[in-house]
């Protein structure tokens, strides 16, 4: 192989990780064209031009008002239902509110509904739900051994990126679903739903593999299951994840 094919060949590579990258949080990485390789060896490899990150400003999730407090999970979804706190009210097919164990220990977070969920009105009943079913039954739990839920309640068109009046007009339901679930553990499912709870804008790649704090409950993050469709090879990343809140999780509750 020559000189030129190597600098090729080390540049495509580079240009995959920064787009894996770019799918698990780093939106505004630019990659500028390379430039034609000169037939003689040169010293230096073109470097891709990579402009500093802007921090995303997040909506303050924190209610200006005391939000009502219910005596449970359904009352609570018969309360907020009919939600037309935001456009996603006009638009949903379905309110998606959370589904599995109203006294769960373990409580996953996600993004938002998608398609499939908009259609039947429960979260992760996708391809990207199906593989999260794989992952519970990895730790020996179900579905109905924990809960899930989303930040938001409403599919977004097209399954854009929650915005931030939808997040702010959403985020009491969530808080409440968590008071009223009081779970030992949170873990945050992708990019979105971290960022909500921690009200940060640190990459996720730099919130895992350490614990967390949302309200005084220890929370883990983690690649949503919708990343591991299109990168398989996080699927590794994720099992440690879980392997880590399994190890905590039983040993807070080995003598119960």
């Amino acid at each position: 192989m020559s000189n030129a094919e190597e600098l090729k060949e080390l540049y495509d590579l580079a240009r995959r990780a920064l787009e894996c990258q770019a799918a698990i949080g780093h939106k505004e990485i630019i990659l500028e064209p390379m430039a034609p390789l000169p037939e003689t060896p040169v010293a230096v490899m073109p470097q891709p031009i990579i402009p500093a990150i802007q921090p995303t400003l997040l909506p303050n999730l924190t209610p200006t008002i005391a939000a009502p407090e219910y005596e449970s999970l359904e009352l609570h979804n018969q309360a907020i239902c009919n939600c037309l706190n935001c456009s996603l009210g006009h638009t949903r097919t379905k309110f998606v509110y959370g589904v599995g164990n109203p006294h769960a220990k373990i409580m996953f977070v996600g993004e938002a509904p998608g398609r499939d969920e908009d259609l039947k009105g429960e979260p992760f009943v996708g391809r990207a739900g199906q593989l999260l079913n794989n992952i519970l039954a990895a730790m020996k739990l179900t579905r109905q051994d924990v809960y899930i839920a989303n930040i938001l309640k409403c599919r977004p068109p097209e399954n854009r990126d929650p915005q931030p009046d939808e997040m702010q007009a959403c985020f009491p339901y969530l808080k409440e679903q968590i008071r009223l679930i009081k779970p030992q553990f949170l873990c945050a499912l992708g990019r979105i739903a971290a960022h909500g709870l921690l009200n940060t804008t640190t990459p996720l790649g730099k919130l895992r593999s350490r614990w967390h704090s949302y309200e005084g409950i220890p929370m883990l993050v983690t690649y949503h299951p919708a990343a591991l469709l299109r990168f398989p090879q996080y699927k590794r990343d994720v099992w440690e994840d879980m392997k880590f809140l399994m190890a905590e999780y039983e040993r807070r509750n080995e003598n119960k």
